[in-house]
């Protein structure tokens, strides 16, 4: 989409539905949003859905993305009655999930946070290797990319066409703005009691699998801070857990009552 690259927007799927809750998804490290496609209809049962996609070569700070995320939400929300905004974000968009949410924390009936890449800190070797990452020739990222792959994603959970299509994605972005994620990432901070104040249900969701990130140590921390807030370990989960076939997003949302009444939601728009 060529909009994409001269600023943020929100990917839309065909189905548009102002009467369901806005469910607001925020990428990865790629920032493409497309990665969401397998997981787009089962949400749709319940959502209206819509995917922060970011500009291949966009090198904003925190502040100024967090400023888009909500103009843009804000922009979604005049078109419609005023409803319920559900906020999602994996890995990278974890970090940014938080940074959204405690900066308008009345905004969101729900947050859901998955893999955060806050977890980053956890690792200091991680944390040297990705600033060594500034010295690789630009004509060896493809390669870094497929042996990347492993990390990222738990392979045989993830059918070959998604396997294909997060290679993909991962090659699409450029090293200039890869090494920027990585080194927002490596310098993300969120104070304390700033995320006490987010009084919302929230859902920490973690893969278990994850060798990427020591994401269910994360998410256990993160569960200390906030004050209503439950985790989900998915026991043979990698980083990217999404794309894998027997994860359904929606189920999992059900399953830990996490959805609104019907009632709720009618409540919510008027």
């Amino acid at each position: 989409m060529p909009e994409v690259e001269l600023s943020p927007c929100f990917l839309t799927p065909k189905r548009i539905q102002p009467e369901y809750p806005l469910f607001v998804y925020l990428p990865g490290m790629d920032g493409t949003g497309q990665l969401l496609r397998s997981q787009t209809a089962g949400l749709e049962v319940g959502f209206d859905v819509r995917c922060l996609a970011l500009p291949r070569k966009d090198l904003t700070t925190w502040d100024v993305l967090t400023k888009n995320v909500l103009n843009l939400i804000h922009a979604e929300l005049e078109k419609s009655s005023q409803r319920s905004v559900y906020l999602c974000g994996e890995s990278f968009g974890g970090c940014l999930a938080m940074k959204v949410a405690i900066q308008t924390p009345q905004l969101f009936k729900r947050i859901i946070i998955i893999n955060p890449a806050s977890a980053f800190g956890l690792r200091p070797w991680l944390n040297s290797a990705s600033q060594l990452t500034s010295f690789v020739p630009e004509s060896l990222y493809d390669i870094g990319a497929l042996g990347l792959l492993p990390f990222l994603a738990s392979l045989p959970r993830i059918s070959r066409s998604d396997r294909h299509e997060l290679l993909k994605t991962m090659r699409s972005v450029p090293p200039a703005t890869v090494l920027w994620r990585l080194s927002l990432v490596r310098e993300f901070n969120v104070d304390e009691k700033q995320l006490r104040r987010l009084t919302q249900p929230t859902l920490l969701i973690a893969g278990a699998s994850d060798r990427l990130l020591p994401s269910v140590s994360e998410v256990k921390r993160i569960a200390n801070i906030l004050p209503n807030a439950k985790t989900m370990v998915l026991p043979d989960s990698g980083h990217a857990c999404l794309l894998e076939k027997d994860i359904n997003l929606y189920e999992i949302l059900k399953s830990q009552n996490f959805l609104e009444s019907k009632s709720q939601t009618v409540k919510s728009s008027v």
